[in-house]
């Protein structure tokens, strides 16, 4: 078959299997099967493909057609404007945990006393401690509780030449860290799918393949927030800035849990939730200054 036939084809399978953007994922499955780029493939769209590039091109449509994710079939998600590789042990890395580094680096960068050390919780693929290592040039510790989460972050990391800068730590949290005030940054990514939504159904691309070690966060997706709540304060320096990706819902009640602990003073002197780019509240902020004496305060 053509190039323009083989796309027409896989843009009418896709889309009769109810898949958003049917047209784009066929030319990405078809530029990769190929190793062309979408430029090249409608410069050459009346060239015939060769049968092992067709064959492979079908095989991979129709693990498409099940809703796999593009992401897992090609294996590979572009982040930060880098490519990344994924698997199914990982979560694919996705627009609002860009926010996620963008609030943190200027936190960071606009910090007087950065000698402390930089923690990126819940780790997954490595994205958020590789893209740290890159933009600040410091170490990172990296923790997950998935070894193959760490094995392919790892991977990540000589990708784009930090792994020099990145220790990865296979631990439950902070099992792994002594409750000492080292840290000056700590952004998490945790599970935050409460059980009940998973046991509903999520989108079929996301409940049937995405692992549910990482986003089962269980009741009202609030588990692993209150562990991380409990165990945070002890490892943070005075000052230091903790960030973490939360769901659309949870805004209200994450502020509560870090507002106070039981009868004491919370920590942390400020919080804030920012929103995405949807305008759904995404972004949590809190930093330890209690110590400090600075007013507590909350912003949304």
């Amino acid at each position: 078959m053509h190039v323009r036939d083989l796309l027409h084809l896989a843009s009418s399978r896709l889309a009769s299997a109810g898949i958003e953007g049917a047209d784009t994922d066929a030319w990405l499955l078809l530029g990769h099967c190929m190793r062309l780029s979408r430029t090249t493939l409608y410069l050459i769209a009346n060239q015939e493909v060769d049968k092992e590039n067709e064959e492979h091109f079908l095989t991979l449509l129709r693990r498409r057609e099940l809703r796999e994710p593009l992401a897992y079939i090609v294996g590979e998600q572009e982040f930060w404007s880098l490519d990344f590789f994924v698997s199914p042990d990982v979560l694919i890395p996705r627009p609002e945990t860009e926010l996620l580094l963008e609030k943190s680096l200027a936190f960071y960068k606009k910090k007087k006393e950065t000698s402390g050390l930089i923690l990126d919780l819940c780790c997954g693929s490595g994205v958020i401690a590789v893209v740290l290592a890159r933009e600040l040039d410091r170490p990172v510790i990296a923790v997950d509780l998935s070894f193959k989460a760490i094995s392919l972050a790892r991977e990540n990391a000589k990708r784009h030449n930090v792994a020099h800068l990145i220790s990865f730590v296979q631990a439950d949290l902070f099992a792994a860290i002594a409750p000492r005030p080292v840290f000056s940054l700590v952004l998490s990514n945790p599970p935050y799918i409460s059980a009940e939504a998973l046991e509903q159904g999520l989108q079929a691309e996301v409940g049937l393949y995405e692992p549910r070690l990482a986003l089962d966060g269980g009741e009202k997706g609030m588990e692993i927030i209150r562990k991380i709540r409990k165990e945070l304060p002890a490892r943070l320096l005075p000052g230091a800035g903790f960030f973490m990706e939360i769901g659309a819902d949870q805004g209200n009640e994450v502020l509560s849990l870090f507002s106070a602990e039981k009868k004491e003073t919370s920590p942390f002197s400020f919080q804030e939730i920012s929103q995405d780019y949807a305008r759904h509240d995404r972004i949590f902020h809190a930093r330890n200054g209690a110590e400090l004496g600075v007013p507590p305060s909350c912003q949304r």
